[in-house]
């Protein structure tokens, strides 16, 4: 388990990178960086896949289906979702939201997954959910407060912005499920292999959407620099880095995660995403935390480790009871 959560913590590490940046490329669409860093993701993983081209051999349709799946909502949809919502609402707002992912993916793995995982008892599980459910409300009591002081328009702006991070939400919900139910079902595959796969299936649906975004801003006429922006050499970087770190490597300990882990723990270590965007926003902003938001960061650490002690203590009874 211990390795598993070191998996879960890098993963985290890795995948708050994507929360800066749209920070970052703040004139650049969001659809355009969402198909940018799936299609860098997708051309990272051309090579990768030539060197497990045995194990890949190994997958069948249904494998390839679900990989493609798992590609079109957890990745391009979700970031699309998420890089919308961050150019709308800023970083903090989205973050927090998709903060609550913890929260939604345990209880839900809680009641989905019981007959596989075992369920963790509601009295286990319900103080480290309370604890990173307060230190989200913690961080977000900065932003409702700058919300309420904001003019109508900032006000709609970020109200869309937080019903596209609601949709992140969901789509995120739905994938480290699904992608746990592969994983746990197929125990003797290298998770590394099933990373490299979804690459390989974000590729085409990366290439069509940002040939799509290219004909559609060509025929309507759009004042932006195609194929890649004002800053192309920024832009390229930027997407090859966060495709390398975030999108495969980041999958790729997620996937040892995912094999190690009940996903109702596992749900609860995406936390790690949260403290590492937060951690990038405010080295990017060159700025410390308000005190709320340093409680609510404070917290969020406590919950997990609350989350690790209920585990722990369930698979000890567990395993005496067998």
């Amino acid at each position: 388990m211990g390795i598993g959560v070191l998996y879960a913590m890098a993963a985290g590490l890795m995948w708050g990178l994507v929360f800066i940046g749209p920070l970052l490329l703040p004139e650049y669409p969001a659809a355009l960086q969402s198909f940018g860093r799936y299609l860098a993701f997708g051309l990272i993983t051309l090579p990768i896949a030539w060197m497990d081209r045995r194990q890949l051999r190994l997958l069948n349709k249904s494998d390839w289906i679900e990989a493609l799946k798992l590609a079109a909502v957890g990745n391009i949809l979700y970031y699309l979702c998420l890089a919308s919502a961050i150019q709308r609402s800023g970083a903090p707002l989205p973050t927090m939201l998709i903060g609550t992912l913890p929260v939604v993916i345990a209880i839900t793995a809680n009641y989905r997954n019981a007959q596989r995982d075992g369920s963790i008892a509601w009295r286990r599980m319900l103080p480290s959910l309370l604890i990173i459910f307060a230190g989200v409300a913690c961080v977000n009591s900065v932003e409702i407060a700058a919300l309420q002081a904001a003019s109508n328009k900032d006000i709609q702006t970020y109200i869309i912005g937080g019903l596209f991070a609601l949709v992140a939400v969901a789509c995120w919900t739905w994938y480290p499920l699904r992608n746990a139910d592969w994983l746990r079902h197929h125990p003797d595959r290298n998770p590394r292999v099933w990373a490299t796969a979804q690459g390989i299936a974000t590729l085409p649906l990366a290439l069509l959407g940002y040939l799509g975004l290219w004909i559609y801003m060509s025929v309507s006429a759009q004042d932006f620099a195609m194929p890649f922006g004002p800053r192309p050499q920024y832009f390229i970087t930027l997407m090859v880095i966060i495709g390398l770190f975030a999108s495969w490597l980041g999958t790729m300990c997620w996937n040892n995660a995912s094999q190690r882990l009940p996903t109702n723990l596992a749900g609860q270590l995406i936390v790690f995403e949260t403290l590492a965007a937060l951690a990038y926003a405010f080295i990017l902003s060159k700025r410390m935390p308000e005190p709320m938001v340093f409680l609510g960061i404070i917290l969020l650490i406590i919950g997990v480790m609350t989350a690790l002690r209920a585990k722990s203590v369930t698979a000890s009874v567990s395993s005496s009871a067998h």
